[in-house]
């Protein structure tokens, strides 16, 4: 008998030790990566562990303790994405942007299982919603679907998804003819430009009326010497002069042969375009347009080289600036002979006026008083002077708006108020009437300076006409 219950107490026993065995391989297996580890082991999320890489707090927080949810996109989701904000790599977006929309893939307040998601809205990290239905399965914004639900991690839960999440406040410029700046670091100064600048000017970029835009690269604001932004007002006037109020492609921008150029009128004024088919497309004589044609909804981006800035002064005023400027004076001599001949004087300060005008530096004055034997601007009398400056203007209407950049000179005799001067457009150079050749500054700075009645080309000597 006491045989018989030592058998049944073991067995019982045994019972329960088979029972107890049993449930522990029923149990799930408990996760061992967090979620950056668990995507890293993914090759389908790479996309994804590429552009989180470059934010290393978002990484450390994510392989830390705490309780997240992740809807992780593909591969292909931002593939799609880039197609539709016209980038070609995750390296192009810029940084901010790329962090936004990662934030916006990250809830913050726990691990949410598929199966405790309800319809609603989720907050994420980056402080905006996500729009969650759960009829017909689970869909997120609308159309992004959870292919893959419910992937534990140490510290959290991963959804696989089929689309890249897009937050409003991203969302807004996609195709707009802001989106080929905005997602794209190459244009991160015009971006700062615009949102530093009246909400006008973003309000008149996202709107639905057709606009073409110019836009200006990293390097192109660089290039017209803007390294910090300016003031407000500036900004509006600048960002302004860069559209144009209706739809215009490369095909129909207007077409001209040397010296002619087109007026075009922006919003923030008018600017010159000069037409060289396969030699380039040039604004004010010193921006070129490097990309055509990119569209949008809302329509038509070109890029450009250089930031353009719309004239503010006249030729005389931007003569004077130069001549008082504390350093790198250049024309302070052809301020002096323009107030000793007012006829002139008053055309250079004349809105109505449209004046090429050919300007000798100082330099180019010292070398002719000495050649003349005289001591300055006050020794040469009042009719030979103002032959001399005439003959560095080029008579309007020699093209329709009056102004001939660099871009335009062609090589050949061209009239100016006071006889001819020839021009040689390869070798950049301007012969006066009787003889005297001067060069064509290579100073970016010097040439093509537009005014708002006319423009300058800065010359290394000073011409003189016919018998003088």
């Amino acid at each position: 008998m006491k045989t018989q219950k030592l058998t049944l107490v073991l067995i019982a026993l045994m019972g329960i030790f088979i029972l107890s065995g049993c449930e522990k391989e029923d149990e799930a297996p408990q996760p061992t990566q967090n979620i950056v580890l668990l995507a890293q082991d993914q090759p389908t999320l790479s996309s994804l562990v590429t552009a989180l890489t470059k934010f290393p707090d978002l990484v450390s927080t994510l392989s830390g303790t705490g309780k997240f949810t992740v809807f992780a996109p593909t591969n292909d989701a931002f593939t799609a994405l880039l197609a539709t904000i016209g980038q070609t790599s995750i390296n192009d977006v810029p940084e901010p942007v790329l962090k936004s929309l990662l934030q916006y893939h990250v809830v913050t307040t726990g691990a949410v299982l598929s199966t405790q998601l309800t319809a609603g809205n989720v907050v994420t990290a980056n402080t905006e919603s996500i729009a969650v239905t759960t009829t017909g399965g689970i869909s997120l914004n609308g159309s992004a679907k959870v292919l893959t639900a419910d992937v534990n991690a140490t510290n959290g839960v991963v959804h696989v998804i089929d689309q890249v999440l897009v937050p409003a406040s991203i969302g807004r410029f996609v195709n707009t003819v802001v989106e080929p700046a905005y997602f794209n670091k190459n244009f991160t100064t015009l971006i700062a430009a615009v949102t530093a600048a009246s909400p006008s000017i973003l309000e008149t970029l996202l709107s639905s009326s057709k606009k073409t835009l110019f836009a200006p690269t990293n390097d192109a604001f660089t290039a017209a010497g803007i390294t910090t932004l300016p003031d407000r007002a500036t900004l509006d006037a600048v960002l302004a002069y860069h559209v144009i109020g209706s739809e215009v492609k490369a095909s129909q921008l207007p077409s001209n042969t040397a010296p002619e150029n087109s007026s075009v009128t922006t919003l923030g004024g008018v600017f010159y375009l000069s037409n060289r088919g396969s030699n380039g497309v040039f604004i004010n004589g010193r921006s070129r347009v490097i990309t055509t044609d990119i569209l949008a909804d809302n329509g038509v981006v070109h890029v450009i080289d250089r930031t353009l800035m719309p004239p503010s002064q006249t030729i005389a005023q931007i003569a004077t600036a130069l001549s008082t400027a504390s350093s790198g004076a250049e024309f302070i001599q052809l301020v002096a002979a323009l107030v000793r001949v007012p006829a002139l004087l008053d055309a250079a300060s004349a809105a109505s006026s449209k004046l090429t005008v050919f300007a000798p530096t100082d330099a180019a004055f010292s070398a002719l008083y000495t050649a003349l034997g005289v001591s300055g601007i006050n020794d040469i009398d009042i009719s030979t002077l103002t032959a001399v400056l005439q003959h560095h203007i080029i008579s309007s209407p020699t093209t329709a708006t009056g102004r001939v950049f660099s871009r335009d000179l062609i090589t050949g005799s061209v009239p100016t108020l006071n006889g001819n001067i020839s021009i040689s457009a390869t070798a950049g150079t301007v012969t006066s009437g009787n003889g005297t050749m001067a060069a064509i500054s290579t100073n970016a700075a010097l040439i093509n300076v537009l005014g708002t009645n006319g423009v300058i080309h800065t010359i290394s000597k000073v011409l003189l006409p016919s018998g003088k």
